[in-house]
This record gives C-alpha cells, structure tokens and sequence, in this order.
C-alpha cells in the first residue's frame, strides 16, 4: 500500500457486532507494510483513560469527546487511527466528527440485535436482558442507525476476513 493519509476510521455498532475483532485485524495489516497506526478500543479505554465514566447520557458524551481528542493527538504524529467504541447516537458522533474534522470516516459495523445477542461472548446481554446491566445499548439504550455512514459493513453474512479486507480496500481508496 502506498502511505497514508492521517486518519480517523470511527467504527459504530452494536455490542458483538465485531467492531474490535476487525480493528484489530487491520491494524496488524497495516503494521505489517510499516504504516503508523493504533486501535483505540472502547473497553480498554473504559478501564484506563475513561474508567471514571458510566454509561449516562453525560459520560457516554466525556467518553466520546476524549477519544476524538486522543484520536486527534495521533492523527498530528501521522497516524491512522482505528477507533473501535459503539457511538450509539448521532449526536454522539457529531462530537467525534467536529473534533476530527475531514479526518474522521464513520465505518457503521451493521450487524443485527438478534445476532449481536447470539456471539454474546461477554454475556452482557444476558445481564442486560435481567435489568443487571443499566443503559444497555440495543436493550434498553437506543442505538441510532447512522445516517450518513462512509462504509457499512454486515458481519452477519461475511467472514472476519472480508469485512477487514472491505475496510481496508475502503482506506487504500481514500489514498488515492
């Protein structure tokens, strides 16, 4: 691949829906031909930089704000940025957006609640059905299916494999 651009992949979906397993994946592409890149992981944020912070409309806000802030620290050393954190509502990605500027690309992992419910790897969506897990996105949160998303992708019918390759076919056409 050519080198990059400086730049924000901003990945949205549902809890399961295989956000960080793709992130991750990319990123070790791209480390592998020598690009500059780091994933920033909603669940390791939340246990370091943001573990002061619940999931209330307020902090869901902070937790979203200080992201595009870390993200936009990156993007000044010529990083490709992968963030991996479910951003359920548009408002929520406004913040990102505005913070980032031309740099941020909303990539909306589209993979349906029933599905997301089925991999449950975590088993939140048990607790959250039980009423263990307050402000649970798709349960009793709202996620907000982006309007305006720069590439979706469905988990629910292609392997890790191809939805990685479809991100990554998707950043080597911003280089051109």
């Amino acid at each position: 691949m050519q080198p990059v651009k400086p730049i924000v992949l901003w990945m949205t979906g549902l809890s399961g829906a295989g956000k960080s397993t793709i992130a991750y994946a990319l990123e070790k592409r791209l480390q592998s031909e020598g690009i500059l890149c780091e994933v920033l992981d909603g669940d390791v944020l939340r246990s370091g930089i943001n573990s002061n912070l619940g999931f209330t409309e307020e902090d869901r806000l902070e937790n979203i704000r200080r992201t595009a802030e870390v993200s936009k620290l990156l993007l000044n050393n010529n990083f490709v940025v992968i963030c991996s954190l479910i951003t359920p509502t548009e408002n929520l990605r406004d913040i990102a957006r505005n913070v980032l500027g031309n740099h941020f690309k909303l990539i909306h992992i589209s993979t349906s609640l029933d599905v997301c419910k089925e991999r449950d790897v975590k088993g939140l969506y048990k607790k959250a059905l039980k009423g263990d897990i307050p402000h649970f996105t798709g349960i009793s949160a709202p996620f907000d299916t982006p309007k305006s998303a720069d590439l979706t992708i469905d988990t629910s019918n292609q392997t890790e494999a191809q939805s990685v390759e479809a991100l990554y076919a998707f950043l080597r056409n911003l280089t051109k």
